[in-house]
């Protein structure tokens, strides 16, 4: 797990570095291709996992899923980068804790890392949900295999449709639309869980894949400029220490919304065999993500694609430097 973690550091980095090379006009263009890739990814494993756990064991499943880390070793190879070969310089990690310091305490950084903190940070219902999809509805690992394999197909419809309709969209607009379009239909989960769909004649199967695909495009076209927001955040010089704290700070929020998830099912007696009252956690889960939109004011108020951030260009922009040179005032000025 911490070499995975290590790795996903070192790639977003990359991205991130990247991204702030980009012309204004493609911004976002890069992430797409990113998640495209992962999509990909998905949608190549999704339907085989639900497979492959109905035809062999625990033990062989994780052996098969340990071999691909294998190949992540040989594509890396293929990454053109230049090689420093100066050692430590203390002054210049000095000044990079220093700029990473002056970057989290600015206004347009704090606001908006504090408003993609909250949203995310609403309880949610997914492990109640869990347990009365399969303990209640009998969905077997095979048709969860299925479900996996419409999210991943549509989580490249998400990405595709971000890429070609709303990248230009200001971040207040898209953040907005999308934190009350989630609600919406984020409610539509009621229809299954008091088997109203069976009354209009939709096969529990059929109304989860849809609503699964639904859901998943929506998330996908939101979670997008959470990415294109970070990165554009990201000063020059501490581009992959900062990504990764907007990341930790983001799944921190995650781990905070199961968390608040888990107390509600106890305050409401939801278990993994009575489901009495999750009608009620959902409608409670769904309402509370509603809450960040009196925030929409903490995020810029156009988009990357029409506007950058002159508070972080001002920021110093720092480059290695041999060993024993000190480090000057012009050192750090901006460039």
């Amino acid at each position: 797990a911490d070499t995975d973690l290590y790795l996903h550091v070192i790639v977003d980095s990359l991205v991130v570095q990247r991204v702030q090379k980009e012309s204004i006009s493609s911004t976002g263009s890069l992430q797409s291709l990113c998640w495209i890739a992962s999509a990909l990814g998905g949608l190549i494993t999704a339907y085989l996992s639900g497979y492959l756990l109905e035809h062999f064991s625990n033990q062989t499943v994780f052996l098969m899923t340990g071999i691909f880390p294998l190949i992540v070793s040989a594509v890396a190879w293929l990454i053109n980068e230049e090689k420093v070969t100066i050692g430590i310089n203390f002054d210049n990690v000095k000044q990079q804790i220093k700029q990473v310091k002056i970057a989290v305490t600015k206004k347009s950084i704090l606001l908006p890392t504090a408003f993609l903190f909250i949203w995310q940070a609403t309880p949610n219902s997914e492990s109640a949900f869990f347990f009365f999809s399969t303990n209640e509805l009998g969905f077997q690992p095979e048709f969860l295999g299925r479900v996996r394999l419409v999210t991943s197909i549509a989580a490249l419809i998400g990405v595709w449709l971000f890429q070609r309709f709303f990248k230009s969209v200001p971040f207040r607009k898209i953040f907005g639309w999308s934190i009350v379009i989630s609600a919406v239909l984020g409610m539509t989960t009621l229809l299954l869980v008091t088997h109203a769909n069976r009354s209009l004649g939709i096969d529990d199967h059929w109304f989860s894949l849809g609503d699964s695909l639904v859901l998943t495009v929506m998330g996908e076209i939101a979670f997008m400029p959470v990415l294109v927001l970070a990165a554009r955040l990201c000063p020059p010089g501490v581009e992959a220490t900062l990504f990764a704290l907007l990341m930790s700070i983001y799944n921190l929020a995650g781990l905070i919304s199961h968390e608040g998830g888990a107390l509600l099912m106890h305050w409401l007696e939801v278990t993994e065999t009575n489901f009495d009252n999750l009608w009620l956690l959902i409608v409670i889960t769904n309402l509370s993500t509603l809450l960040p939109l009196f925030l929409l004011n903490w995020l810029p108020a156009a988009n990357a694609q029409t506007e950058e951030d002159e508070n972080l260009n001002s920021l110093p922009v720092l480059e290695p430097k041999p060993m024993g040179t000190e480090v000057g005032i012009c050192d750090i000025l901006p460039h």
